[in-house]
């Protein structure tokens, strides 16, 4: 279940805050291996580390990396700061957090006095790659809008290790970021999407959230065996709290695998599982694309429960090439796959034009 090697830091490859990713050498290999410094502390070269290499051997995606488990310079590490939530629990690395909602902390009383989002928009995505696109059109349109980020624990854990996020407050893109479930390293943190949604308007004044996982989305090929399924749920967060959900769909034609093409049996399977609904918007495309798309709608029954809109987001591209933000998904950038990058410039434009009248 897990494999594990002692070496040595023989080189700093890189580092921002709160993560540092290193080169370590052992008697029989050298590879590259991350660590994060709220678990384990800073590293150096010349450290004698244990090393988790399990993700490599398997030669998977964004989580095929070694990551640092043990530095041995450290005879004991203190790292306790305030509140009483622990998150990754029952687990070796196990951490405390103060959460937004807890007892201790100053927001406590907010969650209590709550009524209602208030129609609050909440743009809801699948894969972490919709996260820069939409934010980056949602604040090129205006750029005072202000703009939570929650992100879930259906991928990555540790928010550090998304330099797309890294960029996007860098830039002032995005202001806030909120971590829930046993996500963690967020501005702020929540147990959950409910009470990350009540932080994001109470506390923070935001005008748009936009909840979807950290990299690394787990699938397996069968219709329900994806963590992207908490959109599902979040959806139905988002409406029960009284706020204005709207779906990024996952859309491309590039994808080698049928269940991919047009829209994504992913998010098909996503609007099945919803108990409410929500507006699902998309792109306009090239002709037989649109029409595509337009056939899985009407042969599906399910799309007649929520609001469709088809919006021309191709002003989406403007806004990446001006930025120079580097975009990709699945390793592929807006050349390669439009119609997903646009998908995500359309909810962007759906909410700015229909809930703000920009």
């Amino acid at each position: 279940m897990i494999s594990i090697y002692l070496g040595k830091v023989s080189k700093i490859v890189s580092q921002r805050e709160g993560i540092t990713i290193v080169e370590v050498e052992s008697e029989k290999e050298k590879a590259l291996a991350l660590n994060y410094e709220d678990v384990t502390g800073k590293i150096e070269i010349g450290d004698k580390v244990y090393v988790n290499r399990t993700a490599r051997l398997l030669s998977l995606g964004t989580g095929g990396y070694d990551f640092i488990l043990v530095n041995l310079k450290y005879s004991e590490y203190d790292a306790v700061g305030n509140g009483h939530i622990m998150k990754l629990r029952y687990t070796p690395f196990q951490i405390n957090v103060l959460t937004m909602e807890e007892q201790n902390s100053p927001y406590h009383t907010v969650f209590e006095n709550f009524k209602s989002l208030e129609g609050l928009p909440v743009i809801v995505g699948e894969l972490h790659s919709m996260v820069a696109p939409v934010a980056l059109v949602l604040k090129s349109i205006n750029p005072k809008l202000k703009i939570t980020y929650v992100m879930t624990d259906g991928g990555c854990l540790p928010i550090s290790f998304s330099k797309t996020i890294f960029e996007l407050k860098m830039r002032g893109i995005i202001d806030n970021t909120i971590t829930i479930g046993h996500a963690f390293g967020g501005d702020y943190e929540c147990i959950n999407v409910y009470t990350a949604l009540i932080g994001s308007k109470e506390v923070l004044k935001t005008d748009v959230v936009i909840v979807a996982m950290g990299p690394g989305i787990v699938g397996t090929g069968t219709k329900y065996g994806f963590s992207g399924v908490d959109q599902a749920h979040i959806i139905d967060a988002v409406n029960k709290l009284g706020g204005k959900p709207v779906l990024i769909p996952r859309i491309g034609f590039n994808d080698k695998r049928e269940r991919h093409q047009g829209i994504s049996h992913h998010t098909m399977t996503v609007l099945e599982l919803c108990n409410s609904s929500c507006v699902v918007v998309f792109p306009t495309m090239e002709k037989k694309k649109e029409e595509l798309v337009k056939d899985q709608i009407s042969l599906n029954p399910v799309f007649s429960r929520f609001t469709i809109e088809f919006i021309d987001s191709s002003i989406t591209k403007r806004y990446i090439e001006e930025s120079g933000f580097k975009m990709t998904t699945m390793g592929r950038d807006y050349e390669n796959e439009p119609d997903f990058f646009n998908a995500c410039g359309a909810a962007a434009l759906y909410v700015s034009s229909k809930l703000f009248g920009n």
